[in-house]
């Protein structure tokens, strides 16, 4: 059974081609398979093969148009189809008036690769040493990623101190006065 199951994810990861429709306007606000709600302006897909969450290249045989979704649903439950396109993808396919088209499926895997310039060199990182009011508003607490309080001055912690303790002994001599009534 395990077998099956790598042997149908591997045989998934070649270049496919077939049709292509797109989801009706009537789907937005449901639920998909993977729980999530269907939003018509998303770039996702529903495929019958792909793991949830795989990132497809999707080619408009037609015209050469191309489109990156994430499969979210599954489906289509017809033998015509290959690939449900949600309708913002298949605006940028630009399948909206026929329906259906022929496309070409890929899996989509993002190469994250630092920016260089055309010397070699890799761009500066931004310094933000010379600005203290930025810096300031860096600074952590404990590690967090909520920026610290700004240091008060010293009248005012001294002022906020004797208001607290004149406040708690009155409060407390009134709660013991009426103890004792």
């Amino acid at each position: 059974m395990l077998l099956g199951i790598y042997t149908s994810i591997l045989s998934a990861q070649d270049t496919v081609k077939g049709r292509a429709s797109y989801y009706s306007d009537q789907l937005h606000g449901r639920r998909m398979s993977n729980g999530e709600r269907y939003n018509k302006d998303s770039l996702t897909c529903a495929h019958l093969k792909y793991p949830f969450g795989t990132l497809l290249r999707v080619r408009n045989l037609r015209n050469g148009k191309e489109v990156i979704v994430k499969v979210t649903d599954r489906g289509p439950h017809s033998k015509r189809f290959t690939i449900d396109l949600s309708k913002a993808a298949a605006r940028k396919l630009d399948m909206i008036r026929s329906g259906h088209v022929a496309v070409e499926i890929t899996p989509y895997k993002a190469v994250l690769k630092p920016y260089k310039l055309k010397d070699g060199k890799d761009i500066p990182h931004l310094q933000l040493n010379n600005r203290p009011w930025i810096k300031d508003s860096l600074k952590t607490v404990a590690g967090d990623s909520i920026p610290a309080p700004r240091p008060r001055p010293a009248d005012t912690l001294k002022r906020d101190t004797a208001h607290r303790q004149k406040h708690s002994n009155q409060s407390y001599s009134n709660k013991t006065s009426t103890k004792e009534s």
